[in-house]
């Protein structure tokens, strides 16, 4: 069987379980509707859930005991899952995004009775998370400008505009764009359920009223409050969305992969670069903590290796 990390196309969907597993998902899937986690989170642990469960489903012949029901078996099963994440898979994992997979494991062992894994986390990196360089920018803007849909033109400028993740981007309903004549306001609905208030650029505002000015023509439109419709009317998945952003990062032709959260990264280090105060762009960016912002302040991979090249021999 494939297995459900192998590279696949945006917004396709994911690879079929084993009935077995299936079944085990299943299970962890009822467990959380019941426990008091938000929505974002619940889809998001179970998505993870379900990726490590079809990677077991091509390893589990390695262990000799089952790691669904054995403590020792479920430790070396999840220690291999992280360094295949880390360096085998077919798109390599960040330390970061591994970590929060592992946050998810330990929550779906929990729930089976196994207790969390013995497996360490990744040190964090010491580097601010990865943004577009300038000249990925300018191409990144001139594909979204010659996007046609002025749907994917919103969902693409929204994280970059107004830092938006891309949950809060597909949870936004009519009602959270509010815009005058000549300023605009997005409510976004952040982790926990909080919401925060973000001014609109003037460049994503003309979007969005272009968009506004479609969306009565499509499905469903009158019936659903959501602001971003599918082609069947109903409200857009995350995975739709970011299959969106990919679409227009390809036609970009950025070298590396472009999601919402490299666009939210991007908007963040523009402004803490250009000395906009902390507690501002944490507020803009919906941080709980101070310290989450400043890693925006250290210096990104690309500015070592931009270091590096200064450094002369002389013989």
């Amino acid at each position: 069987m494939t297995s459900e990390i192998t590279k696949r196309r945006p917004g396709a969907r994911p690879t079929r379980l084993p009935p077995a597993y299936d079944t085990v998902l299943g299970e962890y899937a009822a467990a959380l509707e019941r426990a008091p986690l938000s929505d974002e989170t619940r889809r998001t642990y179970r998505s993870r859930v379900r990726m490590y469960l079809s990677w077991l489903a091509d390893h589990a012949a390695t262990y000799s005991t089952d790691p669904l029901a054995d403590r020792q078996a479920r430790d070396w099963a999840v220690r291999d899952y992280r360094m295949w994440l880390l360096r085998d898979g077919p798109a390599r994992r960040s330390r970061v995004y591994v970590n929060s997979i592992l946050t998810a494991l330990d929550d779906f062992h929990v729930r089976r009775g196994l207790g969390k894994a013995d497996v360490a986390r990744e040190d964090l990196p010491k580097s601010a998370p990865r943004a577009l360089a300038e000249g990925a920018r300018i191409r990144w803007l001139r594909a979204v400008e010659a996007h046609l849909s002025p749907r994917g033109r919103c969902i693409a400028l929204i994280p970059y505009y107004a830092g938006a993740r891309i949950s809060e981007v597909v949870r936004l309903d009519i009602g959270d764009v509010q815009m005058s004549a000549r300023k605009g306001r997005l409510r976004l609905y952040g982790k926990g359920g909080k919401f925060r208030e973000v001014d609109i650029h003037p460049k994503l505002r003309s979007e969005l009223q272009l968009w506004l000015d479609e969306r009565p023509n499509w499905p469903r439109a009158g019936d659903n409050r959501a602001l971003f419709l599918n082609a069947k009317g109903g409200r857009l998945t995350a995975r739709a969305a970011g299959g969106i952003i990919a679409e227009i990062a390809q036609t970009a032709g950025l070298d590396d992969p472009t999601t919402a959260h490299v666009l939210r990264h991007t908007l963040a280090t523009t402004l803490v670069r250009g000395k906009t105060d902390l507690v501002l762009v944490a507020e803009i960016l919906g941080h709980a903590r101070l310290e989450t912002t400043r890693r925006y302040s250290l210096p990104s991979d690309k500015d070592k290796e931009e270091a590096l090249k200064l450094i002369t021999v002389d013989h």
